[in-house]
């Protein structure tokens, strides 16, 4: 089995002698260039057979091949229950850095123009203990946005747009995390049932930015023109100081399980590319009918020369990897967390200080790898997740039902201060991204106002979407105008954002939770382009309140380093930029076992202290209750410390008229269900 390093270049390049084309393929018995007429991309002009050397790469070099040639591949090979060769099938090269659609509804490569000024405009290269990711769609988030104009809504261009950019800067995160942006289509289900594949995990294409989120002045401005204009959206994201990750699949394709359509890897060699049993059927660790062998070299390098694409060519600053349990699977389909394509990924030169994040599980066996990841990668903390929608909203729930919460405060505790019980030392705090909602689940908003999903859209009879929410109504399901629970269901979502905010970690927000976005009930939205996904930008009052609360706490978040440390800290040691920790119970005593553990005794009160290597001495106390009571907290008294000034509390929305200044050993009254962050001061 060839080395990644010994196939070379692959695709599509240019060289003195014309355009030089390479394509993998380890049981090919023929592989031909079909040179495309450009004015009917069925009909084909030119052919060229290519010659295979002894690693499985076939090339070919020809003055056809020029920027806006249109072009696909025709393979043939052995028959037999792995293999799917069709001679006569137009397929894509997977290293198509462009693609076209026919009006037939095929897809065909053609060769790129990547020409683009950058005009010196660098990365913003935040800082890991500063960044907040801002999880977003790019069509959904601009689509209904009143101050861009029609024809850049829903757009590369309408995300880059000044009042676009505004809106994030004002909000205060610092990079936004986009929902998939490799050319994808929807699945053949989902077209029989007239619906679409809204999120896009499907992927047809690893190097092509999917087409329909161009303008139509780019989509048919010719060679290059989609590819510029999502280049000239990182380039005004970058100027504006914003960071840019993409949401990467990998696995599975567009090319579903076997019955599925064959555009590409499948036809040039499926055996090698696809995981199949001895019968030829598809070893499935996705869920969605294919999973790519990346036990195999030649697929490990069309991950990697991916993103070096990505993060160099398109200068995109990190990628979040979907169901990437699967991309570190062995040759026995066993994860491995020091498989070859997980420590190439870390270790290539060309992608060092770019942002590596895990979904660290997929469905198949040992799927749930969370906190077993190298160093080096930053993890989806489910752990963090529901224990805070826990604490929050169905321990709430059970303690009305049952006169009694069915845990304490200690195991939020563990998550709000870094999950150090999950993440190795050397890794640190940060190795856990914080999120408490994403695009799959329930909205901020739908957590506090539904018990249940309400999928009947999906055209699933309500079968899809997880049954495991976490989430509570606070009374009654779905809308309502009773003010009594508008009024808690909104202070709960004060309190999990906060809780977001505020914890060790790399928080990362859902675009449209910091106004209280809802999709009715629907915790599997996947299937729905429509106002239902979208971000309506016409805000009621309250809508506001809680964008001005989320951008408050986002200020803190930058102006306290305690809350964002990169180390975890060590008992009777200083580790520099770590956070030393102190904890009390509500009576300013140190925490005893039943305050941490009892049901009853729901209130801690968390003295952090950073240790300074970059910034100013800082130090903070978050106060945290869990109750549906008033509890009177005794502040702690601590060396050093000699008053505290409240910075926010989630039982208002607005803290102006709340005495700010306390001392220690001064008892305040904490309000039902809620947390203030105080600073210390010395």
């Amino acid at each position: 089995m060839a080395s990644m390093d010994a196939l070379g270049h692959l695709g599509v390049r240019q060289t003195s002698r014309g355009g030089e084309l390479r394509v993998w393929s380890e049981h090919a018995t023929s592989v031909q260039l079909c040179i495309l007429a450009a004015d009917d991309p069925s009909w084909i002009t030119e052919t060229h057979e290519l010659q295979r050397n002894r690693f499985g790469v076939w090339r070919t070099t020809t003055r056809s091949l020029t920027p806006g040639t249109r072009y696909a591949l025709r393979v043939d090979g052995p028959s037999g229950p792995t293999h799917a060769y069709d001679p006569e099938r137009l397929l894509l090269d997977p290293y198509a850095r462009g693609l076209a659609r026919t009006p037939d509804g095929d897809w065909r490569a053609y060769v790129q123009d990547d020409a683009f000024d950058w005009g010196g405009v660098q990365k913003p290269r935040i800082p890991l203990d500063h960044t907040v990711l801002y999880e977003a769609h790019v069509k959904g988030l601009t689509k209904l946005a009143p101050e861009l104009p029609d024809d850049l809504r829903g757009t590369y261009a309408g995300l880059a747009h000044p009042a676009t950019i505004a809106y994030l800067k004002d909000l205060g995160i610092t990079t936004v995390e986009l929902l998939p942006v490799h050319q994808f289509v929807s699945e053949q289900r989902l077209q029989g049932q007239g619906l679409v594949n809204y999120w896009g995990y499907n992927t047809l294409n690893f190097f092509t930015p999917h087409a329909a989120y161009a303008t139509r002045t780019a989509q048919f401005g010719g060679t290059g023109a989609v590819l510029r204009e999502f280049k000239g959206m990182v380039k005004l994201l970058h100027e504006a100081g914003l960071e840019v990750v993409l949401d990467v699949v990998y696995n599975p394709t567009a090319e579903e399980g076997p019955e599925g359509p064959t555009t590409s890897l499948r036809g040039i060699d499926n055996a090698a590319y696809y995981r199949h049993t001895p019968d030829g059927d598809y070893i499935d660790t996705t869920g969605c009918g294919n999973t790519v062998d990346f036990s195999r070299p030649a697929a490990q390098r069309l991950v990697l020369d991916s993103l070096r694409d990505w993060a160099n060519e398109v200068q995109v600053d990190g990628f979040r990897f979907d169901l990437m349990a699967t991309l570190g699977r062995d040759a026995n389909a066993e994860f491995d967390p020091e498989h070859p394509l997980l420590r190439a990924i870390l270790d290539d030169p060309a992608l060092q200080g770019v942002k590596m994040i895990s979904e660290p599980w997929d469905v198949g066996m040992g799927g749930w790898q969370v906190g077993h990841f190298p160093a080096g990668y930053h993890e989806w903390n489910d752990g963090f997740r529901d224990r805070a929608r826990a604490f929050w909203l169905t321990d709430i729930g059970a303690d009305r039902s049952h006169g009694s919460a069915p845990e304490g405060i200690g195991s939020l505790a563990r998550r709000i201060t870094g999950s150090a019980h999950v993440f190795a030392a050397e890794r640190g705090p940060l190795a856990s991204v914080n999120c408490l909602t994403a695009h799959d689940g329930f909205t901020m908003a739908d957590l506090v106002s539904y018990n249940a999903k309400h999928n009947l859209g999906n055209g699933e009879d309500n079968r899809d979407g997880t049954d495991n929410n976490r989430s509570f109504n606070h009374g009654v399901e779905g809308l309502t105008d009773d003010a009594a629970i508008t009024t808690v269901r909104r202070k709960a979502m004060r309190n999990l954002m906060g809780t977001l905010l505020l914890s060790a970690g790399m928080p990362m927000m859902t675009a449209g939770d910091e106004i209280g976005r809802s999709q009715r009930g629907n915790n599997n939205a996947y299937c729905h382009d429509s106002e239902l996904t979208w971000l309506d930008w016409h805000h009621e009052g309250w809508q506001q309140d809680l964008f001005r609360v989320t951008r408050r706490l986002l200020q803190l978040r930058r102006e306290n380093p305690a809350l964002r440390p990169l180390r975890y800290g060590r008992w009777g040691e200083t580790v520099p930029n770590a956070t030393q920790m102190d904890w009390y119970n509500k009576d300013g005593e140190a925490m005893t076992m039943e305050d941490w553990d009892s049901p009853e005794e729901r209130t801690l009160q968390y003295l952090a202290a950073s240790t300074p290597e970059f910034e100013d001495f800082n130090r903070i106390l978050l106060i945290v209750h869990g109750l549906e009571v008033e509890v009177e907290v005794t502040l702690p008294a601590h060396e050093g410390v000699v008053g505290y000034t409240v910075l926010w509390d989630s039982s208002h929305d607005d803290i102006a008229q709340v005495e700010p200044h306390h001392t220690p050993g001064e008892t305040i009254t904490i309000g039902p269900t809620s947390m203030l962050l105080l600073r210390a001061h010395d």
